[in-house]
Formats: C-alpha cells, sequence, structure tokens
C-alpha cells in the first residue's frame, strides 16, 4: 500500500471502531465492543509502523484529501502531512492507545457503561490521530477541539458523581479559555498571510516578522510574536500550563484508563507537538520564546511541590505530569524542539505505565486509593510492583532509563541557551530533579514498602464505587498486568535507542526548524555527544543525578525510617502546608474572581439590562406612554354632542385667530 492509504487507514480504523461500539452499545454484547474497538486500534498501530517504514526510507507525504470549503483565495482543506515527527506521534498515540485498550478490559470488566466507554476511548484515538496528520490550520482545529469534546465526555464518565461533572465542565471550560487564544492565533495567519496550509505559511514566516502591529498606541509589535504567543496560549490549556493547570489533576475524576490516555501520551502532549510543528514561526521571535521558557519553568517546579503534599495516589502521578509538561515546555522555550519531543515520547511511556499501575493498585487494593492506608503491597502484587519501580525510576531520570536522556538533554540544553528567562528556568528545571524524585518516591515507598495499613482505613473513606471492603490486597489479571509489561520495556529501553537520531542525527529533517545562529543550544549538545553510554557514564558527575538520589534517599528515609519527620516538618511550616493544600490559590481565585465575576455581570445584566432597561422602559414604558397619551385624549371623548359642537367652534375660532383673519 503507498502511504497516503496508510495513514488514512491509520486515522479511519479507531472511527470505524469508535462507531460501532457507540451506536450498538446498547444492544451489542460487551465482547463485541472490545474486540471492534482493540481490532481498529491495533490496525491503526500496524499501519502507523508501516508508515514509519516509509517514512524512515524516506518516502513524505503532503497532500490535501478534499477542499471543505473555500472563501475568496483562502481554502478550508482536510489533508495529510505526514513526515518523521509526525510518524513518530502516530507510534506513540496508537501504541500507548492499544495498551490502554488491553488494560480497559480488566479494569471497567464491572462497569455498566462498558461499550460506551470503549467507544469513547477509540474516538478519542481517532481525533488525537487527525490533530497529528493534519498539514493545515483547519484540520489542526478540528482535532484539537474533538480531543477536548472527547476527554470532556471521559472525564465526567461517571456522571452520577457530582465531582465527575465539576472536573468534567472545569476541564472544558479551562481548555475554551486557550482555546480563544488559539483561534485568535490562527486568525491572525490567515490575515496576515492568506492561506491556512503550514507549508505556504512557513514560507511567509520572515515577512510576518517584518511587519508589526499596533496593539497600543505607540507600541509596534511583531505580528509573529502576537501570533506565536496566541497560539501558545492554545497549548497551555491543553498541556495545562500555569495558569491553566487547574483542570488536569481535577481529570482524575475519570476511570484510570483515561487519565492514563489523556494525561500521558494524547492530549496534554498536543500542545508540545503543535509549537514544534510552529517551529519555523517560534524561531523568529525570541519574545514567544521568552514567554514559553518562563510558563514551562514554572509550571516545572511549582507543580512538582504539590505533588509532594497528596495523598491520592493518581493526583501524585497528575501533579508530575503537570511537571513533566513544564519541561517540556522550557525545552521548546529554549529551541530545543527534538529535545521536546523526546521527552514527550519517552514520558508517553513511563507515565502511561505509572498510570495504569496507580490503576492496577486501586483495584488490587478493593478500590481505595488513599496510599496513606496501602503499604507492603510489593509482596502481594509483585508484576505491579516491579514495573511501577521501572516506570518511577524512568521518571526520575536514572541513567540508562528512558527519562533520563530527555530529561537530562533539556536540561543540559536550558543551561545553554541565550533567551532571556534561561538562567531562572534553569534553577526551576534543576529544584524539579530533586522534587520530583521526592514525591515519586514518597508514593513508591508508601504504596509497595513499609507495614500492611490496608486495614486501618476508617469505614466511611471507602471510595463510593466500593463493591467490597476490607480483603486482602491481589494482583490484577493478565489483561491488565500485561500492558504494563509492555510499557516497562519502552521505558527502559527507548531513551538508549532514540537519543542518537532524534536528538543528535537529523531524524527530524525539515520538520523541525532552528536558528542556529541565535539559538546554538542544540547545535552545542551535539557537540558533546559521545554516545548514549558516555552519556548516562557522564551523568554520575553531574548535578542533576546527586539531586535525584538525594530526592530518594530522603524519601525512603522520612517514609520509611522516621514517619514521624513529615509531620513535625508539616507543624512547624503550617501556612506553606495550607498554600501547597489549596493548590496556590488558584482555583479560589478563580471561584471568586471569574466565576463569582461572570455571575455578577450576568446578574447586572439580568437586573439592569433585562428587567429595567428592555422590559422596564423600552416594552413596559412604551405601553404605558401610550396608555397615559390614551388616558388623556379620553378625557375629551365625552360622546355629548354640544360638547362636540363646542370643541369645534372654539377650534375654528383659535385657527381664524392664528391666521388673523379675526
Amino acid at each position: 500500500m503507498d502511504i497516503k492509504s496508510l495513514a488514512l487507514v491509520a486515522a479511519l480504523s479507531p472511527l470505524a471502531g469508535s462507531a460501532v461500539a457507540g451506536l450498538f452499545c446498547r444492544v451489542i454484547p460487551r465482547f463485541v465492543a472490545h474486540s471492534v474497538t482493540i481490532l481498529g486500534v491495533a490496525v491503526s498501530f500496524i499501519a502507523s509502523v508501516l508508515v514509519f517504514q516509509q517514512v524512515t526510507a524516506g518516502a513524505t507525504l503532503n497532500t490535501d484529501l478534499y477542499t471543505w470549503a473555500s472563501s475568496g483565495e483562502l481554502r478550508f482543506a482536510v489533508g495529510f502531512l505526514v513526515d518523521k515527527l509526525t510518524v513518530m506521534m502516530m507510534l506513540v498515540v496508537t501504541f500507548v492507545s492499544l495498551m490502554v485498550h488491553v488494560y480497559t478490559v480488566g479494569y471497567m470488566a464491572d462497569d455498566p457503561g462498558y461499550n460506551r466507554f470503549f467507544s469513547y476511548l477509540s474516538l478519542f484515538t481517532f481525533s488525537m490521530l487527525m490533530l497529528v496528520m493534519s498539514n493545515n490550520f483547519v484540520q489542526l482545529f478540528f482535532g484539537w477541539e474533538a480531543v477536548g469534546l472527547v476527554s470532556y465526555l471521559l472525564i465526567g464518565f461517571w456522571y452520577k458523581r457530582p465531582t465527575a461533572i465539576y472536573a468534567n465542565l472545569k476541564a472544558f471550560l479551562v481548555n475554551r479559555v486557550g482555546d480563544f487564544g488559539f483561534l485568535l492565533g490562527i486568525g491572525l495567519v490567515a490575515a496576515y498571510t492568506g492561506t491556512l496550509h503550514y507549508a505556504d505559511v512557513f514560507v511567509r514566516a520572515h515577512d510576518l516578522a517584518a511587519t508589526t502591529l499596533a496593539l497600543f498606541q505607540g507600541h509596534d509589535w511583531s505580528v509573529l510574536t502576537i501570533l506565536c504567543i496566541c497560539l501558545f496560549i492554545g497549548a497551555m490549556g491543553k498541556s495545562a500550563q500555569v495558569p491553566l493547570h487547574v483542570w488536569l489533576p481535577d481529570s482524575m475524576e475519570g476511570p484510570t484508563p483515561i487519565s492514563a490516555l489523556i494525561h500521558a501520551a494524547t492530549m496534554v502532549t498536543a500542545g508540545i507537538f503543535m509549537v514544534t510543528r510552529m517551529s519555523p514561526l517560534f524561531e523568529l521571535s525570541d519574545v514567544a520564546l521568552s514567554f514559553v521558557l518562563v510558563i514551562g519553568a514554572t509550571t516545572a517546579l511549582f507543580m512538582g511541590f504539590l505533588g509532594i503534599i497528596q495523598n491520592d495516589i493518581k493526583r501524585v502521578v497528575a501533579y508530575s505530569t503537570l511537571s513533566q509538561l513544564g519541561y517540556m515546555t522550557v525545552a521548546l522555550g529554549a529551541s530545543a524542539y527534538s529535545a521536546a519531543v523526546f521527552h514527550l515520547m519517552t514520558h508517553a511511556f513511563f507515565k502511561a505505565l505509572l498510570f495504569l499501575g496507580a490503576g492496577s493498585v486501586i483495584m488490587g487494593c478493593h478500590h481505595n486509593q488513599d496510599i496513606r492506608y496501602m503499604g507492603g503491597l510489593a509482596k502481594k502484587m509483585p508484576i505491579t510492583w516491579i514495573t511501577s519501580l521501572i516506570g518511577s525510576l524512568a521518571l526520575i531520570g536514572t541513567p540508562l532509563l528512558a527519562g533520563f536522556y530527555s530529561k537530562d538533554s533539556i536540561i543540559e540544553a536550558v543551561a545553554l541557551s541565550q533567551i532571556p528567562g534561561a538562567s531562572y528556568a534553569y534553577f526551576c528545571v534543576m529544584a524539579g530533579v530533586f522534587v520530583t524524585a521526592f514525591y515519586s518516591f514518597r508514593m513508591y515507598f508508601l504504596v509497595f514498602h513499609g507495614k500492611p495499613r490496608w486495614d486501618e482505613m476508617p469505614h466511611d473513606e471507602h471510595h463510593h464505587d466500593d463493591h467490597h471492603h476490607g480483603g486482602e490486597p491481589h494482583e490484577s489479571p493478565w489483561v491488565v498486568w500485561l500492558p504494563l509489561v509492555l510499557l516497562a520495556i519502552p521505558s527502559v529501553a527507548i531513551g538508549f535507542i532514540g537519543i542518537g537520531p532524534m536528538l543528535h542525527g537529523d531524524w527530524f529533517g525539515s520538520a523541525v526548524v532552528i536558528n542556529a545562529d541565535t539559538h546554538p543550544a542544540m547545535a552545542q549538545l551535539t557537540q558533546a555527544f559521545h554516545g548514549p553510554v558516555a552519556m548516562a557514564l557522564h551523568a554520575f558527575s553531574t548535578l542533576p543525578f546527586y539531586l535525584a538520589l538525594a530526592g530518594v534517599v530522603v524519601a525512603w528515609f522520612f517514609y520509611m525510617k522516621r514517619p514521624d519527620i513529615p509531620a513535625m516538618i508539616q507543624a512547624r511550616v503550617q501556612p506553606l502546608y495550607t498554600l501547597l493544600d489549596n493548590k496556590y490559590y488558584f482555583d479560589k481565585f478563580n471561584e471568586a474572581f471569574f466565576a463569582a465575576g461572570s455571575r455578577l455581570l450576568g446578574r447586572g445584566l439580568w437586573k439592569g439590562g433585562d428587567q429595567i432597561t428592555i422590559d422596564g422602559v423600552l416594552v413596559n414604558g412604551s405601553a404605558k406612554l401610550v396608555g397615559a397619551i390614551a388616558r388623556l385624549v379620553r378625557l375629551v371623548q365625552s360622546g355629548q354632542l354640544y360638547f362636540y359642537a363646542f370643541a369645534m367652534i372654539t377650534g375654528l375660532l383659535l385657527l381664524l385667530i392664528k391666521f388673523n383673519r379675526v
């Protein structure tokens, strides 16, 4: 098959599976629903592998499938751009999605919405593939909004829980804020270039950089800078960067397979992918890159701090996702786009592994998610334990594992970056290494080691979807642990294999553009690179390694040796704990300012605008005016003949006087 047909198969087979499972979800048996969706995603994965082979051999695809609409010179088309950046994303998305589909068979076995769930999962995969394969902004926006919509359906999957409904609405609204910026950016592209195709826009990038726009009187901004910042605001919503990060921790209300799919491999990485795809534009604006760098660094460090105090196993992993997305964003700001998508790829595997591992623990502990009531699970759940340990080690950047190669490359790139804000970013990513190691291994030790605490749980704290209280934890069925094992393999090996070609070879080719004269960080890194083994050996003498080691040791000491210390520290720094516990008051501020403010505005428009102005003055006021005039006129209409005769004579007399006839 040619590359175009394969690309179509890859994109459309999950849609076909989703349609069957979704449209007939009430009539088909469960095995049909999961078989058809797993088959669809498996076909998509195989097609992606075949596309990968063709792209590696030198083939690329940039074609419009059909024109959806045209307006003057502007064409809105659906089309595919398949190059090495796209195909890497296709492989990651389809592989992780396939693992999640298989895992879901075991995890959602008791759920009444089983068929509907599989339908959403496949629809999500289709949406993400449309996003990464697009060759123009229209299709990019379609995929962008589709993943947003399906994530809304998935986060609120258990729609009888008030918390789930609150969380999915929050995710939806916060993403709309980012999407508003994204749409403005696309609008600027269309207005200033007259086209929405990537290739045509990139050709005109230098003209855009030279064009200025006076946002405020006397302040001329480069159109390109405004455009890039607007596009990045879209990425901030999807990829959960401060201050649009508030939706991601709450979205843990969805079932665990969703957390793994949305928050590891697909939706949250859409923003990172998009900025990388737009590298020819971002490279020409240091202001935009600086903005990206500072936002990413802030997210990387401050969201990590929040992971330290969480007790819900899924929320710890969620905050680590936020922090790692911050690292990717920092790499984008430092012009290390290839390092950002390389970290995106490695992170997709080990974060999906950690989420699914957390889900396996939740199943084994009868739907308890509180890590304070776990402990000693290593003996009870050996496969989950080993795979979770691999995931945690990859996350903290252990040399030779996947996370190490991508994370250390980002830290090095930031160290070499000349962009304003780089020194602040360097501090944040360095401090973040210790924080990441600390919260990851705090969770690891509390869950898998120490004395078992699963009997100490207060009875009323059991999760409300719990079907069976208490009981010994147990290893999960094979459909649950097999995906863990398959995800653990790339979590170990993918960094070692990928770093040479992806970061220091010309793997991405023209898909990623770096202006080496002004942003030399990646070029300098490549000169210093002497193979994956040398890099791992060198790591033992670098600061990040010792920071990560310190984080693990401190976590071990606090939670295994002296569990009384964390409580003592908490008592000493109560205000700081309160600040972290309230997530820096972002939610409170949003509720008090934006939510209450919009309600106030709404009430003002309703009372002042609707009731007083429209109803009071315009509608009822005009009726009252007519009524008042009518009442006055009615006094004249007496119905008596001599009165009318008198009025006529009087009127005639007045007219004569007026015209001087009397």
